[in-house]
């Protein structure tokens, strides 16, 4: 990562898999971060967590990653909030856990029940440690019918907390999509949210910048990868976190070539360094 410090002046870095794993951060991931900042870089921190960027901040403090290793954080949550106030129409049927509840902080949103709902706002599984996609079939099927678009605050289907993979919205903005609904998403691999980070990371600067100046970090080939390829950005892949490294790391990078070959993976390990 040293090697592309000069090169690369501003890193989108995911968070979860990258930064942390969801109960404590990784050192070394740490370290390059702010090495990139104290020569010069800045570094958005850009995640599909359905929650606004104070929430995330928060959580970073708590398991130990440094402020000093990012100037900003974009989240999914951030752009959803967006999405609420357009589509939603004052009134929200919510599917998520009550630690996401904060989304609705400031705005002119209430969670209403799904008959007097306009859309629906999904931010993951209500009980993510034990459901799984399955047990809400029944549920999306009778939102479907209802004619409700979905609002998914996290594209992102399955992440690594420690030794466990959880469910995530996207697993049930899959479902619903191919019931026939209308879905509305944040995150990654969509352009707002990186409109939004290129955005802050030019204000930081003072200046326009260009997606040439810009490195995208990250995991999750549906989300970090493809995000980085359709908004034109070279991207290093980590293959670690929900990605299976257990191939080798070549191997790995021509199985994400062969599913995304717009990508332009200049970097692949299997954790973030400062080398």
């Amino acid at each position: 990562m040293q090697s592309l410090s000069s090169q690369y002046p501003v890193w989108f870095s995911d968070i979860w898999g990258v930064v942390h794993n969801g109960v404590a951060h990784f050192q070394d991931a740490a370290h390059a971060l702010t090495q990139h900042r104290k020569a010069g870089g800045i570094v958005i921190l850009v995640t599909n967590a359905p929650r606004p960027f104070t929430d995330v901040a928060e959580q970073l403090s708590e398991i130990g990653v440094p402020k000093g290793c990012y100037d900003s954080i974009v989240t999914s949550g951030d752009v959803t909030r967006r999405l609420m106030v357009d589509y939603g129409g004052g009134k929200v049927f919510h599917i998520g856990t009550p630690r996401e509840l904060t989304i609705f902080a400031g705005l002119d949103v209430e969670r209403v029940e799904k008959k007097h709902a306009r859309a629906i706002l999904c931010t993951g599984l209500v009980h993510d440690i034990v459901e799984t996609p399955d047990d809400y079939e029944d549920l999306l099927a009778e939102l479907r019918d209802l004619g409700l678009p979905m609002i998914c605050a996290n594209p992102d289907k399955i992440v690594r907390k420690g030794n466990r993979l959880l469910y995530c919205a996207g697993a049930l903005a899959e479902i619903y999509a191919r019931m026939g609904g209308e879905i509305f998403m944040a995150g990654k691999p969509y352009p707002p949210i990186y409109e939004l980070a290129l955005l802050q990371a030019s204000e930081i600067v003072g200046r326009p910048l260009s997606k040439k100046d810009v490195l995208a970090i990250g995991d999750g080939p549906e989300t970090d990868i493809r995000g980085a390829a359709d908004f034109d950005l070279d991207v290093v892949l980590i293959a670690d976190g929900v990605t299976d490294a257990s191939a080798g790391l070549a191997a790995t990078q021509a199985r994400v070539r062969a599913q995304i070959p717009a990508a332009n993976i200049v970097k692949t390990q299997k954790h973030l360094a400062w080398d």
